[in-house]
């Protein structure tokens, strides 16, 4: 199966939580390297895009996904445009800080800092058949980054009922509770009457 995507941190993230015996190729394994325009104006939009851009390439059951950071202040910003938030080119490190710096500026003085981030799966199985599957965790923006871990908003964003931002867990924590990993739990439910038949 292939997984629409070249970031190798999301795969990391997904590899433990799907079928055992699974095997996951990313987009660098099966040799593509063009941009997959996100042109779409919803994450849900994005993510079929996607997996409907690679399954008519290559014609193998294939998942992407796309998610956002929706602050209730900012009436839903950055959201479809997180990753593309501040508008730099460069590494994925360098666009994920000019993306947070940007949130923290737009949010500077804003007393309501909630926040939610949310995924969007989309699936195309061996039977041509489209499926999505979501994952939310509402939380709130902190007004500077704190932790090493993770990567893109994850250091300015502390989910409801814990203090520390998703920066500060191990993979291992965070798998327990974000929005990928709600999103990628349904997702593995699915799969395993596909791929875990005795």
């Amino acid at each position: 199966m292939i997984f629409a995507t070249a970031n190798r941190h999301k795969l990391e993230e997904i590899q433990a939580m799907l079928p055992v015996g699974l095997h996951i190729k990313t987009l660098s394994d099966v040799g593509f390297t063009d941009e997959i325009p996100e042109t779409e104006t919803t994450i849900e939009g994005n993510a079929l895009l996607k997996v409907r851009h690679i399954y008519d390439r290559y014609g193998e059951p294939c998942f992407a996904d796309d998610t956002g950071l929706e602050t209730e202040a900012l009436n839903g910003a950055p959201g479809v445009y997180s990753a593309r938030y501040a508008g730099v080119e460069g590494s994925s490190e360098a666009r994920a800080k000019a993306n947070m710096e940007k949130l923290l500026l737009n949010l500077s003085g804003q007393t309501n800092r909630k926040a939610r981030f949310r995924t969007m799966i989309a699936y195309i199985d061996a039977n041509h058949t489209e499926h999505l599957f979501e994952g939310i965790v509402n939380g709130v923006i902190i007004k500077e980054a704190t932790g090493s871990e993770g990567f893109g908003y994850d250091p300015v964003f502390v989910p409801d009922g814990y203090d520390i931002t998703y920066a500060q867990m191990s993979l291992s924590e965070k798998n327990l509770i974000s929005h990928r990993a709600k999103a990628f739990r349904k997702f593995a439910e699915a799969l395993k009457d596909d791929y875990c038949k005795t």
